[in-house]
C-alpha cells in the first residue's frame, strides 16, 4: 500500500519540476526579447531622433565664391610667388608641392632630422614645422637659391670637395643649415661646431667630412 501510495507522489513532483523548468524557459526568452527590443530601440532611436532634427532644419545656402584656401605671397629665391592655400599646409609641402623646389627634403616631418632647413630672413628653420601661410613677406631662400647661376655657393663647393654627403638626402639641410651657422658666428671649435649642426642628422654618418668641409669654408671666407 505504502508503495502504491509514494507513486503518485513521484509522479507529481516530477510533473512540476517539467512545469517548473518550462516556465522558467518561456521566462528567460520574454526577458532576452524584451531585453532585444530594448537594445534596438536604443540603437535606432537617436538615428531617427537625428533624422527628424534634420528635416526641421533649413538649409543655409553657401556663398557663392567663398573658400578655405588663404592667400599668400612667398618671396622664395629671390622671386615671389602668390600661391592659394590650405592653411594647414606646411611651407616644406608648400615648395615641394605647389612650387617644386624639392631640394628641401622631407625626412621625419617632426622636425627632428633637418633635412628641411631652409632659410627664412637668414635664420634656419625647420620648413616641416612652419605653415606657409605664417612667412608671408619673408626673405625664404632653399638649397637652389643658394648658388648663382651655374656657380656653386662655397659651402656647396666646400662639401664636394670633403664628400661631405653619402646618400645626399640630408645635404641640402646639412649646407643650408651649415651657411647659417657661419653667419651666426657658431664655427669656432670644432665642439662648437657639432653642437649648432646637432639638429642635422646624417645616418649614413658623414660627420667628419662635414665638419671638414665649415671649417674649410670659415677658413676661407667663403659662406
Amino acid at each position: 500500500m505504502s508503495s502504491e501510495s509514494e507513486e503518485p507522489l513521484a509522479s507529481d513532483a516530477s510533473e512540476s519540476n517539467e512545469l517548473g523548468i518550462i516556465g522558467h524557459l518561456e521566462t528567460r526568452r520574454k526577458f532576452i526579447k524584451q531585453v532585444a527590443g530594448t537594445s534596438a530601440v536604443l540603437a535606432i532611436g537617436p538615428h531617427l531622433v537625428g533624422s527628424a532634427s534634420l528635416d526641421q532644419v533649413t538649409p543655409t545656402a553657401t556663398p557663392e565664391g567663398t573658400s578655405d584656401l588663404l592667400k599668400v605671397n612667398l618671396k622664395i629665391n629671390g622671386k615671389s610667388h602668390a600661391l592659394d592655400v590650405d592653411p594647414r599646409v606646411t611651407l616644406l609641402d608648400a615648395l615641394r608641392e605647389r612650387l617644386q623646389l624639392t631640394g628641401s627634403k622631407k625626412g621625419c616631418d617632426h622636425g627632428q632630422c633637418g633635412a628641411c632647413t631652409v632659410l627664412v630672413n637668414a635664420r634656419r628653420i625647420n620648413s616641416c614645422l612652419t605653415l606657409a601661410v605664417m612667412h608671408e613677406g619673408d626673405e625664404i631662400t632653399t638649397i637652389e637659391g643658394l648658388a648663382n647661376g651655374d656657380e656653386l655657393h662655397p659651402m656647396q663647393a666646400a662639401f664636394i670637395e670633403h664628400d661631405g654627403f653619402q646618400c645626399g638626402y640630408c645635404t641640402p639641410g646639412q649646407i643650408c643649415s651649415a651657411v647659417a651657422l657661419l653667419h651666426e658666428g657658431h664655427a669656432n671649435s670644432d665642439d662648437e661646431i657639432r653642437e649648432w649642426m646637432s639638429g642635422n642628422i646624417c645616418r649614413c654618418g658623414a660627420y667628419p667630412n662635414i665638419l671638414a668641409a665649415i671649417k674649410e669654408a670659415k677658413t676661407k671666407g667663403r659662406a
